[in-house]
């Protein structure tokens, strides 16, 4: 499938087929986030993949929305809150690997870079959250592509879902997304105008 077309053809999915999804689809799944750019190549999404009939049943109790536990598989995404302590290796990766060539970057002083001040706990979170929403937005995409639906899910008490995961301090929940072939044929959603998107042309 063409890459426009599978963005035409995604919507967010609520009702779900009872099949599984073959172990390789979620592979390909994952790979498609693995691909996604990041900021400083920190690559901080973290996935918990939920098949169980018995952990889905208990996401029940973490959010209202029944469907998230109806759909055969659910991706718990989530940040490594420690992956920032790692941006000069990366940083230093990236420069090794020719990413700064012809570019002020490519003289970074990487001991300074190192030691520069860290960003604000609510600046980095949001930064983190950032880059896992690309890489979210690269997997749903490969879904369509594969015939699967998806839906964005972050009405969820984020305390709750971690204690039924066993999830540690250091990771966070971005969003859950239930997965599994559509039992649906949602009608294009309505967008706004693009004049309503583009404010000013300089």
């Amino acid at each position: 499938m063409e890459l426009l077309e599978a963005m035409k053809a995604r919507r967010s999915i609520r009702k779900f087929k009872a099949d599984p999804i073959p172990e390789s689809i979620v592979t390909q799944l994952i790979q498609a986030a693995q691909l996604a750019p990041t900021g400083s190549n920190i690559q901080p999404t973290r996935f918990v993949v939920i098949k169980s009939d018995a952990v889905r049943a208990q996401l029940s109790e973490a959010t209202p929305l029944p469907f998230v536990s109806q759909a055969p598989l659910v991706l718990a995404c989530c940040v490594d809150l420690e992956s920032l302590g790692g941006m000069s290796t990366r940083a230093r990766e990236l420069k090794e690997a020719g990413a700064f060539v012809d570019t002020p970057l490519d003289k970074m002083d990487l001991e300074s870079y190192a030691k520069r001040k860290p960003m604000d706990p609510a600046v980095a979170e949001a930064y983190l959250r950032l880059n896992a929403a690309i890489a979210l937005d690269h997997l749903t995409l490969r879904a369509v592509d594969l015939g699967l639906g998806t839906c964005w899910v972050m009405m969820f008490n984020q305390e709750k879902v971690k204690e039924i995961l066993g999830l540690g301090e250091n990771y966070n929940v971005v969003a859950l997304l239930p997965i599994g072939y559509p039992n649906q044929s949602p009608k294009a959603r309505p967008r706004i105008e693009l004049s309503q998107i583009i404010l000013k042309e300089v």
